[in-house]
Protein backbone atom coordinates (compact mmCIF):
# COMPACT_ATOMS: atom_id res chain seq x y z
CA UNK A 1 0.00 0.00 0.00
CA UNK A 2 2.80 2.36 0.88
CA UNK A 3 4.57 1.60 -2.40
CA UNK A 4 1.37 2.38 -4.33
CA UNK A 5 0.90 5.69 -2.53
CA UNK A 6 4.49 6.72 -3.22
CA UNK A 7 4.09 5.75 -6.86
CA UNK A 8 1.04 7.98 -7.20
CA UNK A 9 2.86 10.86 -5.58
CA UNK A 10 5.82 10.49 -7.93
CA UNK A 11 3.49 10.36 -10.92
CA UNK A 12 1.72 13.51 -9.80
CA UNK A 13 5.01 15.28 -9.14
CA UNK A 14 6.36 14.36 -12.57
CA UNK A 15 3.17 15.49 -14.30
CA UNK A 16 3.42 18.84 -12.55
CA UNK A 17 7.13 19.17 -13.38
CA UNK A 18 6.44 18.47 -17.04
CA UNK A 19 3.63 20.99 -17.22
CA UNK A 20 5.71 23.70 -15.53
CA UNK A 21 8.61 23.03 -17.88
CA UNK A 22 6.39 23.29 -20.96
CA UNK A 23 4.63 26.35 -19.55
CA UNK A 24 7.93 28.16 -19.01
CA UNK A 25 8.71 28.00 -22.75
CA UNK A 26 7.01 29.21 -25.89
CA UNK A 27 7.34 25.68 -27.24
CA UNK A 28 9.39 22.55 -26.61
CA UNK A 29 9.51 18.85 -27.50
CA UNK A 30 9.24 15.54 -25.69
CA UNK A 31 12.96 14.74 -26.13
CA UNK A 32 13.82 18.15 -24.65
CA UNK A 33 11.49 17.56 -21.69
CA UNK A 34 12.96 14.12 -21.08
CA UNK A 35 16.54 15.43 -21.12
CA UNK A 36 15.85 18.55 -19.03
CA UNK A 37 13.88 16.77 -16.29
CA UNK A 38 15.65 13.41 -16.39
CA UNK A 39 12.39 11.56 -16.98
CA UNK A 40 12.23 8.59 -19.36
CA UNK A 41 10.84 9.12 -22.86
CA UNK A 42 7.88 6.72 -22.40
CA UNK A 43 6.92 8.44 -19.13
CA UNK A 44 7.04 11.87 -20.80
CA UNK A 45 4.91 10.55 -23.67
CA UNK A 46 2.29 9.27 -21.20
CA UNK A 47 2.26 12.54 -19.26
CA UNK A 48 1.97 14.69 -22.39
CA UNK A 49 -0.97 12.57 -23.56
CA UNK A 50 -2.66 13.14 -20.18
CA UNK A 51 -2.04 16.89 -20.35
CA UNK A 52 -3.40 17.02 -23.91
CA UNK A 53 -6.53 15.16 -22.78
CA UNK A 54 -6.92 17.69 -19.97
CA UNK A 55 -6.81 20.50 -22.54
CA UNK A 56 -3.77 22.29 -21.07
CA UNK A 57 -1.13 21.17 -23.60
CA UNK A 58 -1.28 20.97 -27.41
CA UNK A 59 0.88 20.22 -30.43
CA UNK A 60 1.78 23.40 -32.31
CA UNK A 61 3.72 22.07 -35.30
CA UNK A 62 7.24 20.73 -35.61
CA UNK A 63 10.57 21.99 -34.33
CA UNK A 64 13.44 22.64 -36.71
CA UNK A 65 15.40 19.48 -37.34
CA UNK A 66 19.00 19.19 -36.18
CA UNK A 67 19.30 15.96 -38.10
CA UNK A 68 16.87 13.09 -38.31
CA UNK A 69 13.13 13.16 -37.76
CA UNK A 70 11.60 16.47 -36.73
CA UNK A 71 10.24 16.54 -33.18
CA UNK A 72 6.68 17.66 -32.59
CA UNK A 73 6.47 21.09 -30.97
CA UNK A 74 4.47 21.17 -27.73
CA UNK A 75 3.11 24.22 -25.90
CA UNK A 76 0.67 24.92 -23.13
CA UNK A 77 -2.79 26.25 -23.94
CA UNK A 78 -2.31 29.60 -22.24
CA UNK A 79 -5.97 30.59 -22.37
CA UNK A 80 -7.19 27.32 -20.85
CA UNK A 81 -7.53 29.11 -17.53
CA UNK A 82 -7.86 32.73 -16.37
CA UNK A 83 -7.79 34.47 -13.02
CA UNK A 84 -8.63 38.02 -12.00
CA UNK A 85 -7.09 39.94 -9.14
CA UNK A 86 -8.87 42.76 -7.35
CA UNK A 87 -7.08 45.22 -5.06
CA UNK A 88 -9.50 47.01 -2.74
CA UNK A 89 -8.10 50.22 -1.21
CA UNK A 90 -9.52 53.10 0.77
CA UNK A 91 -10.25 55.13 -2.36
CA UNK A 92 -9.89 52.80 -5.36
CA UNK A 93 -10.46 49.33 -6.72
CA UNK A 94 -7.74 47.95 -8.98
CA UNK A 95 -8.12 45.02 -11.38
CA UNK A 96 -5.69 42.79 -13.28
CA UNK A 97 -6.04 39.48 -15.02
CA UNK A 98 -3.76 36.75 -16.27
CA UNK A 99 -3.87 33.30 -17.80
CA UNK A 100 -1.48 30.33 -17.73
CA UNK A 101 1.22 32.57 -19.22
CA UNK A 102 1.28 34.26 -15.78
CA UNK A 103 1.77 37.60 -17.55
CA UNK A 104 -0.46 40.53 -16.72
CA UNK A 105 -2.83 40.84 -19.69
CA UNK A 106 -4.66 43.99 -18.64
CA UNK A 107 -4.93 46.15 -15.56
CA UNK A 108 -6.95 49.19 -14.59
CA UNK A 109 -7.81 51.25 -11.54
CA UNK A 110 -11.19 52.80 -10.76
CA UNK A 111 -11.85 55.43 -8.13
CA UNK A 112 -14.24 53.89 -5.61
CA UNK A 113 -14.11 55.18 -1.99
CA UNK A 114 -14.73 52.41 0.53
CA UNK A 115 -17.78 52.41 2.77
CA UNK A 116 -18.82 49.47 4.87
CA UNK A 117 -22.34 48.90 3.60
CA UNK A 118 -23.99 46.14 1.58
CA UNK A 119 -24.37 48.42 -1.43
CA UNK A 120 -20.60 48.92 -1.67
CA UNK A 121 -19.98 45.17 -1.89
CA UNK A 122 -22.66 44.88 -4.56
CA UNK A 123 -21.02 47.71 -6.50
CA UNK A 124 -17.50 46.24 -6.47
CA UNK A 125 -19.01 42.91 -7.58
CA UNK A 126 -20.56 44.77 -10.51
CA UNK A 127 -17.27 46.52 -11.31
CA UNK A 128 -15.57 43.13 -11.40
CA UNK A 129 -18.24 41.77 -13.75
CA UNK A 130 -17.79 44.76 -16.05
CA UNK A 131 -14.00 44.27 -16.08
CA UNK A 132 -14.45 40.59 -17.00
CA UNK A 133 -16.97 41.49 -19.72
CA UNK A 134 -14.79 44.28 -21.17
CA UNK A 135 -11.90 41.88 -21.50
CA UNK A 136 -14.06 39.05 -22.85
CA UNK A 137 -12.84 36.55 -20.29
CA UNK A 138 -14.86 33.32 -20.67
CA UNK A 139 -16.64 32.58 -17.42
CA UNK A 140 -16.28 28.82 -17.85
CA UNK A 141 -12.48 29.22 -17.91
CA UNK A 142 -12.27 31.42 -14.84
CA UNK A 143 -10.25 29.73 -12.12
CA UNK A 144 -11.21 32.36 -9.58
CA UNK A 145 -10.73 35.82 -8.16
CA UNK A 146 -8.01 36.90 -5.75
CA UNK A 147 -8.99 39.81 -3.52
CA UNK A 148 -6.15 41.87 -2.02
CA UNK A 149 -7.09 43.78 1.13
CA UNK A 150 -5.24 46.21 3.45
CA UNK A 151 -5.24 44.33 6.73
CA UNK A 152 -4.53 41.04 8.45
CA UNK A 153 -5.95 38.13 6.48
CA UNK A 154 -6.29 34.71 8.10
CA UNK A 155 -5.55 32.54 5.06
CA UNK A 156 -6.49 29.35 6.88
CA UNK A 157 -10.06 30.56 7.34
CA UNK A 158 -10.02 32.97 4.38
CA UNK A 159 -11.23 35.98 6.40
CA UNK A 160 -10.10 39.56 7.00
CA UNK A 161 -9.57 39.66 10.75
CA UNK A 162 -8.50 43.28 11.11
CA UNK A 163 -8.11 46.38 8.91
CA UNK A 164 -7.14 49.77 10.28
CA UNK A 165 -7.66 51.34 6.83
CA UNK A 166 -11.26 50.15 6.62
CA UNK A 167 -11.93 50.33 10.39
CA UNK A 168 -13.08 46.70 10.21
CA UNK A 169 -12.47 44.00 12.82
CA UNK A 170 -13.54 40.39 12.34
CA UNK A 171 -15.12 40.94 8.93
CA UNK A 172 -17.42 38.26 7.55
CA UNK A 173 -15.84 36.64 4.49
CA UNK A 174 -19.08 36.85 2.54
CA UNK A 175 -18.94 40.65 2.58
CA UNK A 176 -16.34 40.41 -0.18
CA UNK A 177 -17.55 37.30 -1.98
CA UNK A 178 -21.36 37.25 -1.88
CA UNK A 179 -21.64 39.17 -5.16
CA UNK A 180 -18.85 37.39 -7.02
CA UNK A 181 -19.91 34.17 -8.83
CA UNK A 182 -16.42 32.62 -8.82
CA UNK A 183 -14.19 30.98 -6.20
CA UNK A 184 -12.48 33.72 -4.18
CA UNK A 185 -9.31 33.92 -2.10
CA UNK A 186 -8.56 36.80 0.28
CA UNK A 187 -4.96 38.00 0.58
CA UNK A 188 -3.16 40.76 2.41
CA UNK A 189 -2.29 43.44 -0.16
CA UNK A 190 1.45 43.46 0.61
CA UNK A 191 1.58 39.66 0.46
CA UNK A 192 -0.16 39.75 -2.92
CA UNK A 193 2.30 42.34 -4.26
CA UNK A 194 5.24 40.22 -3.04
CA UNK A 195 3.96 37.30 -5.13
CA UNK A 196 4.67 39.29 -8.32
CA UNK A 197 8.36 39.35 -7.35
CA UNK A 198 8.30 35.62 -6.64
CA UNK A 199 6.46 34.27 -9.68
CA UNK A 200 6.98 36.67 -12.59
CA UNK A 201 10.50 35.39 -13.19
CA UNK A 202 9.98 31.86 -11.87
CA UNK A 203 11.04 30.59 -8.48
CA UNK A 204 12.94 33.02 -6.28
CA UNK A 205 16.71 32.62 -6.34
CA UNK A 206 17.05 33.81 -2.74
CA UNK A 207 14.96 34.64 0.30
CA UNK A 208 13.40 38.08 0.32
CA UNK A 209 11.56 40.56 2.50
CA UNK A 210 9.08 42.70 0.59
CA UNK A 211 8.54 46.13 2.17
CA UNK A 212 5.40 47.90 0.96
CA UNK A 213 5.56 51.69 1.37
CA UNK A 214 2.00 52.78 0.68
CA UNK A 215 -0.47 54.73 2.81
CA UNK A 216 0.30 52.13 5.43
CA UNK A 217 3.54 50.17 5.68
CA UNK A 218 3.43 46.39 5.45
CA UNK A 219 5.32 43.53 3.93
CA UNK A 220 5.92 39.85 3.41
CA UNK A 221 8.64 37.23 3.82
CA UNK A 222 9.19 34.72 1.01
CA UNK A 223 11.54 31.75 1.17
CA UNK A 224 13.53 30.33 -1.72
CA UNK A 225 12.93 26.61 -2.35
CA UNK A 226 16.05 25.44 -0.55
CA UNK A 227 15.18 27.49 2.53
CA UNK A 228 11.60 26.38 3.10
CA UNK A 229 10.90 26.22 6.81
CA UNK A 230 9.08 23.53 8.71
CA UNK A 231 8.12 25.89 11.51
CA UNK A 232 5.49 28.58 11.67
CA UNK A 233 2.40 28.90 9.51
CA UNK A 234 3.05 29.16 5.79
CA UNK A 235 1.20 29.64 2.55
CA UNK A 236 3.02 27.23 0.28
CA UNK A 237 2.89 25.40 -3.02
CA UNK A 238 5.58 24.58 -5.58
CA UNK A 239 6.40 28.21 -6.36
CA UNK A 240 5.21 30.21 -3.34
CA UNK A 241 6.45 29.75 0.21
CA UNK A 242 5.38 32.74 2.23
CA UNK A 243 6.02 32.76 5.96
CA UNK A 244 2.87 33.91 7.77
CA UNK A 245 3.78 33.45 11.44
CA UNK A 246 1.83 31.63 14.13
CA UNK A 247 -1.10 34.09 14.03
CA UNK A 248 -1.08 35.13 10.34
CA UNK A 249 0.58 38.46 11.23
CA UNK A 250 4.04 38.07 9.74
CA UNK A 251 5.31 40.99 7.67
CA UNK A 252 3.78 43.76 9.78
CA UNK A 253 7.00 45.71 9.29
CA UNK A 254 5.19 49.01 9.71
CA UNK A 255 5.03 48.39 13.45
CA UNK A 256 8.75 47.88 14.03
CA UNK A 257 9.84 50.64 16.39
CA UNK A 258 12.65 52.66 14.80
CA UNK A 259 12.48 55.66 17.19
CA UNK A 260 11.61 54.69 20.79
CA UNK A 261 9.20 57.25 22.29
CA UNK A 262 8.91 58.89 18.86
CA UNK A 263 5.80 59.80 16.85
CA UNK A 264 2.57 58.08 17.86
CA UNK A 265 1.46 55.47 15.34
CA UNK A 266 -2.19 54.77 14.59
CA UNK A 267 -1.71 51.47 16.46
CA UNK A 268 -1.05 53.39 19.68
CA UNK A 269 2.67 52.61 19.96
CA UNK A 270 5.30 55.31 19.66
CA UNK A 271 8.03 55.36 17.03
CA UNK A 272 6.66 52.79 14.57
CA UNK A 273 8.07 52.73 11.05
CA UNK A 274 4.57 53.44 9.71
CA UNK A 275 4.55 56.82 11.47
CA UNK A 276 7.71 57.80 9.58
CA UNK A 277 7.67 55.98 6.22
CA UNK A 278 4.01 55.81 5.26
CA UNK A 279 3.49 57.44 1.84
CA UNK A 280 1.09 59.82 3.58
CA UNK A 281 4.06 61.54 5.23
CA UNK A 282 4.96 62.82 1.76
CA UNK A 283 1.70 63.00 -0.19
CA UNK A 284 -0.29 64.89 2.46
CA UNK A 285 1.95 67.91 1.77
CA UNK A 286 0.51 68.06 -1.74
CA UNK A 287 -3.15 67.26 -1.15
CA UNK A 288 -2.58 63.52 -1.46
CA UNK A 289 -0.41 63.72 -4.62
CA UNK A 290 2.84 61.78 -4.19
CA UNK A 291 3.73 62.62 -7.77
CA UNK A 292 3.50 66.34 -7.05
CA UNK A 293 5.71 65.98 -3.97
CA UNK A 294 8.53 64.44 -6.02
CA UNK A 295 8.08 66.89 -8.90
CA UNK A 296 8.35 69.88 -6.58
CA UNK A 297 11.31 68.38 -4.76
CA UNK A 298 13.15 67.86 -8.05
CA UNK A 299 12.25 71.42 -9.08
CA UNK A 300 14.23 72.76 -6.13
CA UNK A 301 11.94 72.77 -3.10
CA UNK A 302 14.52 72.58 -0.30
CA UNK A 303 11.96 71.86 2.42
CA UNK A 304 10.82 68.80 0.48
CA UNK A 305 14.44 67.78 -0.09
CA UNK A 306 15.08 67.81 3.66
CA UNK A 307 11.88 65.87 4.31
CA UNK A 308 12.94 63.26 1.76
CA UNK A 309 16.43 62.97 3.21
CA UNK A 310 14.92 62.33 6.64
CA UNK A 311 12.57 59.76 5.07
CA UNK A 312 15.53 57.92 3.52
CA UNK A 313 17.40 57.87 6.84
CA UNK A 314 14.41 56.32 8.59
CA UNK A 315 13.94 53.85 5.75
CA UNK A 316 17.61 52.86 5.97
CA UNK A 317 17.10 51.96 9.63
CA UNK A 318 14.19 49.72 8.63
CA UNK A 319 15.96 47.92 5.80
CA UNK A 320 19.03 47.38 7.99
CA UNK A 321 16.80 45.86 10.69
CA UNK A 322 15.28 43.51 8.13
CA UNK A 323 18.72 42.56 6.84
CA UNK A 324 19.99 41.85 10.36
CA UNK A 325 16.93 39.75 11.23
CA UNK A 326 16.47 37.84 7.99
CA UNK A 327 19.79 38.08 6.09
CA UNK A 328 18.01 38.40 2.75
CA UNK A 329 17.22 40.78 -0.07
CA UNK A 330 14.89 43.67 0.81
CA UNK A 331 12.50 44.65 -1.99
CA UNK A 332 10.84 48.07 -1.90
CA UNK A 333 7.32 48.31 -3.25
CA UNK A 334 4.12 50.27 -2.71
CA UNK A 335 3.42 53.85 -3.70
CA UNK A 336 6.81 55.22 -2.63
CA UNK A 337 8.62 52.25 -4.16
CA UNK A 338 7.32 53.39 -7.55
CA UNK A 339 9.33 56.64 -7.20
CA UNK A 340 12.43 55.19 -5.60
CA UNK A 341 14.60 54.39 -8.60
CA UNK A 342 16.52 57.73 -8.84
CA UNK A 343 17.28 57.58 -5.11
CA UNK A 344 18.11 53.90 -4.72
CA UNK A 345 21.87 54.44 -4.77
CA UNK A 346 21.63 56.93 -1.92
CA UNK A 347 19.52 54.51 0.15
CA UNK A 348 21.90 51.64 -0.58
CA UNK A 349 24.83 53.74 0.65
CA UNK A 350 22.96 54.56 3.86
CA UNK A 351 22.13 50.88 4.39
CA UNK A 352 25.70 49.79 3.67
CA UNK A 353 27.01 52.23 6.29
CA UNK A 354 24.91 50.45 8.92
CA UNK A 355 25.87 46.91 7.94
CA UNK A 356 28.13 45.48 10.65
CA UNK A 357 29.14 42.64 8.33
CA UNK A 358 30.38 44.99 5.63
CA UNK A 359 29.52 44.86 1.95
CA UNK A 360 27.42 47.13 -0.23
CA UNK A 361 23.75 47.94 0.06
CA UNK A 362 22.90 46.13 -3.15
CA UNK A 363 20.67 43.78 -1.20
CA UNK A 364 18.12 46.61 -1.34
CA UNK A 365 16.30 46.80 -4.66
CA UNK A 366 13.08 48.12 -6.13
CA UNK A 367 10.09 45.94 -7.00
CA UNK A 368 9.90 44.72 -10.61
CA UNK A 369 6.20 45.29 -11.10
CA UNK A 370 4.81 48.70 -10.17
CA UNK A 371 1.31 48.98 -11.57
CA UNK A 372 -1.55 47.23 -9.78
CA UNK A 373 0.95 44.83 -8.23
CA UNK A 374 -1.44 43.70 -5.49
CA UNK A 375 -4.20 42.94 -8.00
CA UNK A 376 -1.75 41.15 -10.28
CA UNK A 377 -0.31 39.13 -7.40
CA UNK A 378 -3.80 38.12 -6.27
CA UNK A 379 -4.54 36.84 -9.79
CA UNK A 380 -1.19 35.00 -9.89
CA UNK A 381 -2.03 33.33 -6.61
CA UNK A 382 -5.18 31.82 -8.13
CA UNK A 383 -3.38 30.67 -11.27
CA UNK A 384 -0.59 29.13 -9.21
CA UNK A 385 -3.20 27.26 -7.16
CA UNK A 386 -4.53 25.79 -10.40
CA UNK A 387 -1.09 24.88 -11.74
CA UNK A 388 -0.07 23.23 -8.47
CA UNK A 389 -2.95 20.75 -8.89
CA UNK A 390 -2.08 19.68 -12.44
Amino acid sequence: MRRGTNSLEVKKLNRNRVFRYVNSRSETSMPDISAALDISGPTVLTIVKELKSAGVVEEVGELQSTGGRKAKAIATVKDARYAVGMDVTENHVGFAYTDLSMKVLKHERIRKPFYNEEQYYQEIGQLLKEFIDRNQIPGERMEGVGIALPGIVDRQNNILTDSHVFAIHGARRGMWTDYIPYPCELLNDANAAAITEDLRGGRPESNMAYLSLSNSVGGAVIFADEMKSNTGTQVSNDDITMYMGNNWRSGEFGHMVIHPEGKTCYCGKKGCLDAYCSALNLSRREDGSLKMFFEKMESGNEDYRRIWERYLKDLAIAVDNLRMCLDCEVILGGYVGNYMEPYLGRLQDMAAAKNIFGGSGEYVRICKYREESSAYGAALYQIENYISKI
